[in-house]
């Protein structure tokens, strides 16, 4: 893996588990198309970071920095960083086609069913803080998003939410739409940092 994750594409790190799975590239095609099959849930995944990255991508030009599929040592990764004035986000991608998300009680439940995506994007969000202050030289608040796509219906019953739970359409809006906390020079200090593949390699 080169060192300059800039050079990342949306979802670099499922094709590789996709790959993992199956390495037969015929068997591969079939069980993206196979219903339920492992590979298919990995492939709807992709199509998430996918579009995610589509809809981070029109921040650019307004001083907003991203990356994506920055893995981590332990070989799991991080969808996507979003670096602007904003602050820096931790964007976790969520594909639940057809699917009910509901967010309040400090969880989050899709078709009434409890999931983990709460916790798990303020863990990762604590994580990439430490390590973002550890380079950088100062304190980098993160905060956690999770981008949710392809829901027939999401709800959020918190006024002040701790994690970001947005649609996807609306990402690069309540993005660009929050008060700035960096300066030009720290978005791009930090970027620098972030870029770096040996700066998650600890």
């Amino acid at each position: 893996m080169p060192d300059d994750l800039a050079r990342n594409r949306p979802g670099d790190a499922v094709r590789r588990k996709i790959c993992e799975l199956q390495p037969n590239p015929v068997l591969r095609l079939i069980d993206r198309w196979r219903p339920h099959s492992e590979i298919s849930n990995w492939v709807s995944g992709l199509k998430g970071e996918q579009l995610t990255a589509r809809r981070l991508k029109r921040l650019r030009g307004h001083g907003w920095l991203t990356l994506h599929a920055v893995q981590w040592a332990t070989g799991t990764d991080i969808d996507h960083l979003a670096i602007g004035p904003a602050g820096v986000f931790s964007i976790n991608s969520k594909r639940h086609p057809g699917k009910t998300v509901w967010y309040g009680d400090r969880a989050v439940t899709v078709n009434r069913a409890p999931t983990r995506h709460i916790a798990a994007s303020q863990s990762e969000a604590r994580k990439v803080a430490r390590v973002l202050a550890a380079h950088c030289g100062f304190e980098v608040p993160v905060r956690p998003v999770i981008s949710v796509v392809h829901a027939a219906k999401l709800t959020v019953k918190m006024a002040n939410p701790p994690v970001l739970v947005l649609e996807v359409d609306h990402l690069d809006r309540v993005l660009s739409g929050l008060t700035p906390t960096l300066s030009a020079d720290q978005v791009s200090r930090i970027y620098e940092v972030a870029r770096r593949a040996r700066t998650w390699s600890g």
